[in-house]
């Protein structure tokens, strides 16, 4: 799976730096049947995950990029290397010029960290409270903190939202509070762990909306993680995708589809469903067929000849394979490897 070098980059240019970087995790294994508890007290079973081994990469300031890979490829823990809230076992970083570990207070004051399944909230006050505590706590200047909250909540539609209760919040709503605290100290860098996860079609693309425009007209560099890959096609121009703890492809999203092959949908409209040998089914309704094929296998003629001998045929389409369609058949690989 191809890396590509960004070594040539300069250290200036550089947000993030992570050179060979290895994070190894004990986890302590338990047995509850009463034999396992004695010999669990006599000599404690200890268990090595290697959550990353020996990842490199460079982030570019001003850029947007997609961090990637399937649960438990180390993902939030590379997020949490870089702020500084967690020590690497081995390796190097360098976030936005300064070492997490060493640095990790004044890193702080230009970063931003977002997870999506927490909140730093204040549950049971309304959500200009939490922003107020954040500014004296973080003694945010006066004029930047009113131009900061002005202007996320008009972008982001807090308006009705300031004096509810943060408990009383949908998702969608919270998400977006959440995203809007952490901007009120305007990082330069921000690090979104699962920023769309459970959001509601409408809020999910409000949400990239937002980001786009922070990332294109404020030069904010992001990294940000998600299950969704069209999300992250649609966000970034550059993806990043770790597999079993290694960094596995670095590059853009065509570059992925060149990886896997010549993966297509097809789209069928027919009276009926109709045979293509070397196309696979995936869905079908309302006189709809959608179809999945590899064209480097099965050619495009191929499939037009069935086609044209097949009747009841109203409408054919053909596009690039859905993003997620590609990071599946990447997935399927790298398990196929490992077996």
């Amino acid at each position: 799976m191809p890396v590509q070098d960004q070594a040539g980059m300069s250290h200036t240019d550089s947000a993030v730096r992570v050179t060979a970087l290895t994070k190894e995790f004990t986890q302590w294994q338990r047995d509850n049947t009463f034999k396992g508890v004695l010999r669990n007290m006599l000599r404690p079973e200890k268990l090595k995950v290697m959550a990353l081994d020996g990842v490199s990469f460079n982030i570019s300031k001003g850029d947007f990029v997609a961090y990637a890979g399937p649960n438990g490829a180390g993902k939030s823990t590379t997020m949490k290397l870089l702020a500084g809230m967690l020590a690497p076992t081995s390796g190097d970083i360098v976030t936005l010029g300064y070492n997490p570990q060493k640095q990790r207070r004044t890193l702080m004051k230009r970063l931003g960290i977002l997870f999506g399944n927490r909140t730093e909230l204040w549950w049971d006050h309304p959500i200009i409270q939490s922003f107020q505590w954040k500014k004296a706590v973080w003694d945010i200047p006066d004029a930047l903190y009113k131009k900061n909250l002005n202007r996320v909540t008009e972008l982001l539609g807090l308006e009705g939202l300031l004096k509810t209760f943060a408990r009383e919040l949908s998702l969608g709503q919270r998400m977006r509070a959440d995203l809007a605290m952490m901007l009120l100290h305007a990082p330069e860098l921000l690090l979104l762990d699962e920023p769309t996860l459970g959001l509601d079609v409408t809020a999910k693309r409000d949400m990239i909306a937002f980001l786009k425009q922070l990332n294109r007209e404020d030069g904010a560099t992001i990294i940000v993680t998600s299950h969704d890959m069209d999300d992250l096609e649609e966000m970034t121009r550059r993806i990043l995708i770790l597999s079993d703890g290694k960094l596995a492809y670095d590059g853009p999203f065509d570059g992925l589809r060149a990886v896997t092959g010549n993966l297509t949908r097809l789209t069928v409209r027919a009276d009926t469903m109709p045979s293509l040998p070397g196309a696979a089914l995936v869905s079908a309704g309302g006189g709809v067929y959608a179809y999945n094929l590899d064209t480097a296998v099965t050619p495009v003629r191929n499939i037009l000849c069935a086609l044209s001998e097949t009747s009841g045929i109203q409408d054919i389409e053909i596009n690039k394979a859905p993003i997620e369609q590609v990071i599946a058949a990447l997935y399927a690989s790298w398990e196929n490897k490992k077996g």
